[in-house]
Formats: structure tokens, C-alpha cells, sequence
């Protein structure tokens, strides 16, 4: 009977400070700002495109510029370390991180990335994108192996899409 008792203020112990704990982690962790709550009207549109939309293209969300993205954790596949204002160090590794919303079942070929140093093209890769969820996200490596300003691109055939600029000292 003592060991019971022993064993259920042990456990008892050991649960109200693994709470006591958790409390403590809450109460420092930074307060996130709630989520925008869309319109009944943005999330109908958003659902008859992803689900009727198939063969007309990709929306394309976000686009960074970044220097790392993370490949576990609670921030997988998302970039946690954005080029700086202050440009970046010639030949450094970056990667134009991207989000996409394409149709279910849809399948993408024609997005491309393009780098240029000032009107020269200096590099061109192709993006391939499927519909197999809500949000398709990719990051694809870029050089910019030479000082001077630069223009990241995201284009789809002959449209730009969105347009990034950098400094590489």
C-alpha cells in the first residue's frame, strides 16, 4: 500500500511540473497575431479554382528571395532566412523561394526562373508544379556570381509574374 501511495505522488509530482513547465514555455512564447479571416466570397472563388481550375495555370502567392529553408521542424519547406536589404556576397547560395496555389490534379510546365545582371540574361531554369494540394511551394537555386544589381524573375511563357532585385557586392 505505501508503494502505491508512493507511486501516485510520484506520478502526481512529475505531471503538475511537466504542466507547471508547459505554462512557463506558453507564457514566454511571443503572442502570434490572429489569422485574416478571408471573405465567404475569397473562399468560394478559391475553391471553385482549385478544384474547377485545372489547365489555367498557377496563381503564384509569395515569392523571397532566400539564404536558407528549412528542411524539418515546424517551419518545413518554409524560408526562415530572406536575403538582406544590404544585398548579399557574390557567389553566395540563394534560392527563390516560391508558393503556388494550382489546380487539383493540374500539372505545370511552362513557369520558369530567370536571372539577369542588369539587361543580360544570365541564367534561365524551368519550374515543374502539380496540383496535389493547397499550396504548392518551390525553391530553386540561383548564381549571382558577380557583383552588380540583379533581377530575379518568375515567369510563366513570356509574362513576368513577379520580379525580385538584389544587390551583389
Amino acid at each position: 500500500m505505501k508503494k502505491l501511495m508512493t507511486r501516485t505522488m510520484v506520478c502526481a509530482v512529475l505531471g503538475m511540473s511537466s504542466l507547471a513547465l508547459a505554462q512557463d514555455a506558453a507564457a514566454e512564447a511571443p503572442a502570434k497575431e490572429p489569422a485574416k479571416v478571408p471573405s465567404a466570397d475569397a473562399v468560394r472563388d478559391t475553391w471553385n479554382f482549385f478544384y474547377n481550375g485545372k489547365g489555367q495555370g498557377p496563381v503564384l502567392v509569395e515569392a523571397k528571395l532566400c539564404t536558407e529553408v528549412a528542411k524539418d521542424g515546424p517551419n518545413k519547406y518554409e524560408c526562415i532566412a530572406e536575403v538582406a536589404a544590404e544585398g548579399i556576397k557574390a557567389n553566395t547560395t540563394v534560392m527563390l523561394w516560391q508558393a503556388y496555389l494550382v489546380p487539383q490534379g493540374d500539372s505545370v510546365e511552362d513557369v520558369m526562373v530567370q536571372t539577369k545582371q542588369g539587361n543580360v540574361v544570365r541564367e534561365t531554369k524551368d519550374v515543374k508544379l502539380k496540383g496535389d494540394g493547397w499550396r504548392a511551394r518551390q525553391w530553386t537555386g540561383v548564381r549571382l556570381n558577380k557583383p552588380g544589381n540583379w533581377t530575379v524573375s518568375v515567369m510563366r511563357g513570356d509574362q513576368v509574374l513577379k520580379e525580385l532585385q538584389v544587390k551583389v557586392n
